[in-house]
């Protein structure tokens, strides 16, 4: 009997030329000059991110923060890709360097949990995790040294609470 095994492939510039090409490279980001590669969304990780748009987007409007699908917080040698980020200004057309609010939809063995230290040190304010599989939602704020749990985001005003509840989960 023959023993085959499926590994990812390696990481190199003709990988990642070709997913730029294509266009599967949006949530593909860069660890302190290490390519990880992110496949895309689920089913599941899609609906709730825009279920989050529709809840979250006008009371970003009435603060008047700018919501932004995937977008690269860093620069160019060192970003991660949350699924949703509120900014403040002007965004710039690839790079921003902080976001009011980053958003982390959990998909299977992704690497939101990781990314903690990365968004405090760019200085973003707040970080939520939504999990559609675990059906959670779990702000974090920005703290002295890393960000800590908090019950309701003090920018936009709504509580995990609430926004678990408006979600309205897919089945």
């Amino acid at each position: 009997m023959r023993t085959t095994f499926v590994v990812p492939p390696p990481v190199t510039e003709e990988l990642i030329a070709r997913r730029k090409a294509l266009g599967q490279d949006l949530y593909d980001e860069v660890w302190e000059g290490v390519y990880h590669v992110a496949a895309a969304p689920n089913a599941w990780h899609s609906e709730v991110q825009a279920r989050l748009i529709r809840i979250l987007g006008p009371l970003a409007d009435r603060v008047g923060l700018q919501v932004h699908g995937p977008s690269n917080i860093g620069g160019s040698r060192d970003f991660r890709v949350p699924d949703l980020a509120f900014l403040r200004g002007t965004a710039d057309p690839v790079w921003q360097h902080t976001a009011a609010i980053v958003v982390e939809v959990v998909s299977p063995g992704d690497e939101s949990r990781l990314k903690f230290a990365h968004y405090f040190r760019m200085g973003v304010e707040e970080f939520l995790i939504v999990d559609p599989g675990a059906r959670t939602v779990e702000w974090f704020a920005r703290g002295r040294d890393v960000f800590t749990p908090t019950d309701a985001s003090a920018i936009l005003g709504i509580s995990a609470t609430e926004l678990h509840t408006a979600i309205d989960w897919p089945a």
